[in-house]
């Protein structure tokens, strides 16, 4: 019950039915407020105690300054948690062990349960490794249930055992697709009250749901966790960004360029720890499709949620997706009586503004590496000419052309050259260089989740078709849409047989290319890139494109829209300019361009209004929890605590609260630390986070060799993220990882400095003989440390291999937090400072003093940083909340949750 001062109690009555709701009016300064803090408003409002959420917390975000830098701090209650199953294994895995911990320590294990809706959707473990077939789809599911077996009856026994939790089997949609098209609720509606639905959840575009105006971000595993069990996000107010919008998308535009101008221009600004929020007519001119979009993409631009206010468009695509009238009629009435409703031409008080004329949107792609930096598109062959030289090897002979003139008429001079002829299983051979495009991949929410770059890359492959084109035989294509409903529209409108003829076959509902379950190229082709050390190249229609990523071969990735990302299927290679170049010949020998096959606004359009309609998404997910026949086979444990395996490799009990106790240990300085790795800028949970494929020859798949795993079912580190042994062994084993205290290396090594001289090591190695000796481990690292995804594993991983503290330049938010939630102090270096104007080199033995200011129950600012080589500093302690540091006295978040708990 809220403690309810300021009398914000109301009736909401719409049609014959009746809700309890918090009026934000009751609240001096409410009515200014941008709409995404009226939303955390009214949050407070209703969950108002008296104790952790107070009315001094309320009137604080009422008379928001929105110049001022953040400093007061409150206490956010999402409404519901959506998970993946990467990210969510770990989580069920973990309120499993709580569940044993709490019944050790002589309390009640029931007590650990969901007390908010928690969905999770299986969208990560469908690898494409089957492709260019119509039986590609049938057999990828088959190998997602052979490898993942263990990990689904897990999360089988979680449904039945855990209240409020829900999950969507494997092969229905991607997450945050199925939660825009389905689970979303934008008003939510429990116990009688209708209030906003918000959310966090374990996977970074989470915030594509703020395009419906749902507001909610991305989270590690272990907030998502503490939220599940009732704990509030302890958070600072915010800075709130404006983005006003004007004009519309010019023809021969896609919500893919617009998106990639947008990430552009606010990772150039700096919004990381704020909220964007878009606002102006533009916005009214905005698809809810293209928002989705747009608010997918907002951990690529740093934002914590990129949100836009509900209005016609919002109501139009609720009743499209199938809700019930009587949800949509009360999405309006709320957020018209609170203020959420959406007026073009309000200017609300924003702490910073930025403005785009969508008119002044071009056709764009980004990479190789990152998705802030956007190529035009008309510029894309000349840029690839320059970055592939960062790539190859210097001996590489420039100038020659490097591929026939009868497939690739573009080559262009000055570029660095390899060909090399590959022979294809049927005989017939073939030539690749670098820059040949190896990957197409439709795939990833982003896009798949809208219909207009979608229909637009099936009228590409259409034309295309009948023009006589196809895919070029070294690109392996693939198409991962994000839910059914996809596949419906695409046979509806008939396009389906020639997506087939291009190679752009069904591989699976999922994430797949995206998140690196590409799966393998042809090993012919893989063994030519291998063999002549080929820079190849891969092309997206996902979010991330961070080096490693997409495909071990591949070592350029590029994001583009779905139709163009067929164009380059054709192209087969980036040195291809196909804004001017032949993509190839029609049936006569003439020349076909990109202008050919492009399809007009009014051909995407009518495809769009004639072949989607409610009756797909009614069907799509008439009974979404259910799964299939094979789903439903899978046997399970009963009972309310799990029954581990002692030779189970995917789900294994991890060690998080061994020898816990009710009474917390005093927090310590740290002494001897050694370096563990010293990184760059821009090192993101990528290169921390294991994921992607499990190579033999390191630690995780030795491990799983000794535990009686065959190579060919390792599996990806993904799959096994329920199991602790294989993560913490490829955490820091990125092949693109360069640790400068192991110059000239890259991936997963070190110096151990526990022996003679400090030998080149795997991380994993050292770590082990630096724990076995008692000596703590210490990361440095430059800005924008923990960019990308919200994986819990990198925190995890970092803690489990000893490391205490990290020192950066400067921190993305989730993985700040993360760190201190497993019990790991982030500690920033001194304005102006870094490990090179310090001169550190990784070699040196670091101490920390002043960390046990925190044991008073107050956070130091900073601590004092020495090494044994007499370099000295005041580093900021980046504990930010009070809520932080209690997470950081107890050990880490779920030992704070699992205490309290059992206190109740």
């Amino acid at each position: 019950m809220s403690a309810n001062s300021f009398d914000a109690r109301s009736t909401l009555q719409v049609g014959d039915e009746s809700y309890e709701i918090f009026r934000l009016d009751k609240v001096e300064g409410s009515a200014r407020l941008p709409y995404s803090l009226k939303v955390l408003l009214e949050n407070l409002l209703r969950t108002e105690d008296g104790a952790n959420i107070t009315a001094d917390h309320i009137r604080a975000l009422g008379g928001w300054d929105s110049q001022a830098q953040p400093s007061q701090e409150i206490q956010f209650t999402p409404a519901r948690v959506i998970m993946q199953d990467f990210t969510g294994v770990p989580c069920v895995v973990d309120l499993a062990t709580m569940r044993e911990a709490v019944k050790e320590l002589g309390g009640d294990p029931a007590k650990i349960n969901p007390l908010a809706p928690a969905e999770l959707v299986i969208d990560h473990s469908v690898i494409a490794d089957k492709f260019g077939t119509n039986e590609a789809f049938a057999q990828n599911v088959e190998l997602e249930y052979g490898r993942n077996k263990e990990r689904y009856q897990f999360l089988r026994w979680g449904q039945t055992a855990f209240d409020e939790f829900k999950v969507v089997p494997p092969g229905t949609g991607i997450v945050h697709q199925v939660n825009i098209e389905h689970l979303a609720r934008t008003v939510m509606v429990r116990n009688g009250q209708a209030y906003p639905d918000t959310l966090v959840g374990t996977d970074s575009h989470t915030t594509m749901v703020n395009g419906l105006g749902v507001l909610g971000w991305g989270v590690g595993g272990i907030e998502a966790e503490a939220a599940m069990l009732g704990q509030p996000v302890s958070m600072l107010i915010p800075r709130v960004v404006g983005f006003k919008l004007t004009g519309e998308l010019p023809a021969g535009t896609t919500a893919t360029d617009l998106v990639l101008t947008i990430t552009e221009m606010l990772r150039k600004h700096g919004v990381v720890g704020k909220f964007v929020e878009f606002y102006g007519e533009g916005v009214a001119a905005t698809s809810l499709a293209n928002r989705a979009t747009i608010g997918n993409m907002s951990p690529e631009f740093g934002s914590t949620a990129a949100i836009f206010p509900i209005d016609d468009e919002t109501l139009k695509y609720l009743r499209l997706t199938g809700r019930d009238e009587q949800q949509v009629a009360l999405v309006e009435a709320y957020a018209k009586q609170q203020g959420l409703w959406l007026d073009p031409k309000a200017e609300p008080d924003f702490s910073e503004k930025l403005e785009l004329d969508l008119s002044t949107v071009v056709p764009s792609i980004a990479g190789p590496k990152r998705p802030q930096d956007r190529i035009v598109l008309a510029n894309a062959s000349q840029q690839f000419a320059q970055d592939v030289r960062n790539y190859v090897a210097e001996d590489d002979e420039a100038g020659k052309e490097s591929f026939p003139a009868s497939d690739s008429p573009a080559s262009s001079n000055g570029v660095p050259t390899r060909p090399t002829t590959v022979t294809a299983p049927d005989g017939s051979t073939y030539e690749i260089d670098h820059g040949a495009v190896t990957v197409a991949a439709i795939t990833s929410c982003t896009n798949t989740s809208n219909p207009y770059v979608m229909v637009a890359a099936a009228l590409v492959a259409k034309k295309a078709v009948e023009k006589g084109l196809t895919r070029k035989p070294w690109v392996k294509t693939t198409l991962a849409p994000g839910s059914k409903v996809v596949t419906d529209y695409f046979d509806k409108a008939g396009l389906t047989p020639y997506l087939d003829k291009v190679g752009f076959n069904l591989v699976g509902y999922g994430c797949t290319t995206c998140i690196g379950n590409s799966g393998p190229l042809p090993e012919e082709v893989s063994k030519a890139v291998n063999d002549h050390d080929l820079a190849v190249t891969s092309v997206l229609s996902g979010n991330r494109n961070f080096e490693g990523r997409i495909n071990p071969d591949v070592k350029m990735n590029y994001l583009a829209s779905p139709p163009l990302v067929v164009a380059y299927a054709l192209a087969g290679s980036m040195k291809v300019d196909i804004t001017k170049d032949a993509l190839g010949t029609d049936q006569d020998g003439n020349p076909v361009f990109l202008k050919d096959i492009w399809p007009s606004e009014a051909e995407v359009n009518d495809v769009v209004a004639n072949a989607i309609g409610e009756d797909m998404f009614n069907k799509s997910y008439a009974d979404v929890f259910a799964g299939d026949a094979q789903w439903q086979a899978l046997p399970i444990p009963t009972g309310n605590t799990f029954e581990w395996d002692a030779e189970s490799t995917y789900v294994r009990k991890p060690p998080y609260f061994e020898g816990l106790t009710m009474e917390t240990t005093p927090v310590s300085d740290i002494a001897g630390a050694r370096v563990l790795a010293k990184l760059g800028d821009s090192v993101t949970t990528d290169h921390i986070s294991p994921a992607g494929a499990i190579k033999a020859d390191t630690p995780a798949g030795k491990y799983l060799t000794e535990h009686g795993v065959e190579r060919r079912d390792f599996n990806s580190y993904g799959s096994r993220r329920g199991n602790h042994e294989v993560m913490i062994r490829g955490t820091f084993a990125n092949i693109r990882l360069r640790n400068q205290v192991a110059p000239g290396t890259e991936g997963g090594y070190t110096r151990d400095f526990t022996q003679e001289g400090g030998p080149v090591a795997f991380i994993y190695d050292a770590s082990r003989n630096y724990i076995a000796q008692g000596t703590p481990l210490v990361i440095l690292a430059g800005k924008e440390y923990g960019s990308g995804s919200s994986r819990d594993w990198a925190a995890k991983g970092t803690s489990l291999l000893g490391v205490k503290a990290v020192i950066a330049e400067s921190y993305e938010r989730i993985h700040r937090s993360n760190l201190i939630g497993m019990g790991v102090i982030p500690l920033q270096y001194p304005a102006g400072q870094s490990a090179e104007t310090l001169g550190l080199t990784g070699e040196e033995a670091f101490s920390f003093s002043g960390i046990t200011e925190l044991n008073d129950g107050t956070t130091p600012a900073t601590v004092k940083v020495t090494t044994d080589t007499g370099v000295e500093f005041d580093a900021v302690v980046r504990i930010d909340t009070p809520g932080e540091a209690d997470y950081y006295r107890n050990g880490g978040i779920l030992q704070y949750v699992l205490r309290s708990l059992i206190r109740k």
